[in-house]
């Protein structure tokens, strides 16, 4: 079970580190535009928040994935704190997301869905 929690919380990672690219270096091209659905105006106005933002995603990523790390290494106490402080606050992101955009439901499960499964599968893993 712990197993399967890591993967998950290492998918909800490597998700994060794409959200971070493309908050932080692509916010204003096409396709990111497309993805976040923002006009060339909005992007640009912005892009200094959505910079910023990204690299909250990266350090939410490298913290899951410090905590993969530390369990991989025997460390589970540690480890698991970490994963969860990482893909915890992920999930409850994507639930602040829901709860005050609604429209963007579909994003909040997109950043959602990985690190809530991780945080269930490590809880019941550590039992």
């Amino acid at each position: 079970m712990i197993t399967a929690a890591l993967i998950f919380a290492a998918l909800a990672a490597l998700l994060h580190v794409y959200i971070f690219t493309m908050e932080s270096f692509t916010w204003t091209s096409p396709r990111t535009r497309k993805t976040f659905g923002t006009t060339p105006e909005e992007a640009e106005t912005t892009k200094l928040l959505a910079f910023n933002q990204g690299f909250y995603n990266l350090f939410l990523a490298i913290v899951a994935g410090l905590g993969i790390a530390a369990i991989a290494m025997g460390h589970k106490a540690v480890g698991a704190t970490l994963v969860f402080a990482g893909v915890g606050s992920m999930a409850a992101a994507a639930v602040v997301l829901i709860l005050s955009a609604p429209d963007k439901a579909r994003s909040a499960l997109i950043q959602g869905t990985f690190p809530a499964i991780a945080v269930v599968l490590l809880v019941f893993g550590l039992k």
